[in-house]
């Protein structure tokens, strides 16, 4: 298939190579440069109208801590590694975060099943997805990941994205689909340890958060026998352990490899799984000590060094297996609202992070 594009025709591919535009035909878009992000359409496509967008907690902590908490100047930055790159990706974290709008037009050989007028939220990161911002967004003072915007994304054929749903409020609704692979994924870990008639112990590293009090949920839900929630503060656990989403909240720097090790053993670990959803550097070797050998380690901070992890676990010889949560498992949107609607602690905590 083909279709103009200004002056260019050029042929399409469902996973946007026709988007990149540095190196043109060398990677994907999350690897590429720099994205063509021009509204007119490939016939496989769909163009968002932006309502809102959620920048990924790593990528937020870094533009924040490297300007000092200066909101305007965090704004500054988006606004021009989207106008440099035609995405928003963080240059530092290589992480982006999702979107919220309202589909204004479909290509006529799009699979997405999405319809004009529908408000959709975006289930790939917007380090792929080309972004134009027309309002300099000027609604936004920088001092949180949820940003009021205006302008357009592209989708691709391969694309995700899901209709918002009537009974939460958008910004609820994002807040949840922007972390949704993590309970999915430990459903599914832990799933497969209660099938071989094993009840595991799971620590969820940042339990207080997003992406941590959803794994808490799942992690319970799919059998676990204990949970453990980690946090770094005592604020933080003492929201914990008033939600009852842990059996055991604990208060550890998640960047301390015997600090964290020994707090989790004395909690009742070492743990079979342990979910890393903190949003800073150096969690690996801790994350590694902290849990059994022969059991799981999943990933799901953009944060992580991979290279550190798997030199860690051969460094100390450890026998863990260490996944990649990589924010797709099907059903992952569906599962993670119901977890929402059907646990009154989770929905408390995100709840509660909407009025910060």
């Amino acid at each position: 298939m083909s279709v103009a594009a200004g002056n260019r025709t050029t042929p399409s591919s469902p996973v946007g190579l026709h988007r990149v535009l540095d190196p043109v035909g060398a990677s994907l878009p999350q690897a590429a440069q720099r994205l063509d992000a021009a509204p007119g359409l490939w016939p496989d496509e769909v163009r968002v109208s932006i309502e809102t967008l959620n920048l990924d907690a790593a990528s937020y902590r870094q533009l924040y801590d490297k300007h000092g908490g200066d909101g305007a100047a965090v704004r500054a930055e988006v606004l021009d590694i989207v106008a440099t790159r035609g995405k928003m990706q963080n240059p530092v974290t290589g992480s982006g975060g999702m979107l919220i709008g309202t589909v204004e037009e479909v290509g006529p050989e799009s699979t997405l099943g999405l319809s004009v007028g529908d408000r959709v939220a975006t289930l790939v990161s917007l380090s792929l997805t080309p972004l134009v911002i027309t309002d300099g967004l000027a609604g936004w003072d920088g001092r949180s990941e949820r940003v009021p915007a205006q302008g357009h994304a592209i989708l691709f054929g391969r694309s995700i994205a899901a209709q918002l749903p009537d009974d939460l409020s958008p910004d609820l609704a994002l807040m949840v689909m922007d972390v949704c692979g993590a309970p999915a994924l430990v459903s599914r870990v832990v799933g497969e340890y209660a099938a071989r008639g094993v009840r595991p112990v799971v620590a969820v590293l940042g339990g207080a958060g997003k992406s941590g009090s959803l794994s808490l949920a799942a992690a319970t839900e799919a059998g676990a026998s204990r949970t453990l929630g980690v946090v770094p503060h005592e604020r933080e656990a003492a929201l914990l352990r008033a939600s009852g989403l842990a059996d055991e909240v604990v208060v550890a720097d998640a960047r301390s490899p015997l600090g964290l090790s020994e707090a989790v053993a004395a909690a009742g670990g070492p743990a079979d799984v342990t979910v890393v959803c903190v949003d800073v550097p150096g969690c690996e070797q801790p994350a590694i000590l902290s849990t059994a050998q022969g059991g799981t380690i999943i990933f799901f901070s953009m944060a992580t060094n991979f290279a550190a992890a798997a030199l860690g676990a051969e460094g100390v010889a450890a026998d863990v297996r260490m996944l990649v949560g990589n924010g797709y498992v099907p059903g992952h949107a569906a599962y993670a609202l119901e977890l929402v609607r059907g646990n009154a602690a989770v929905r408390s905590l995100f709840e509660g992070r909407l009025e910060e």
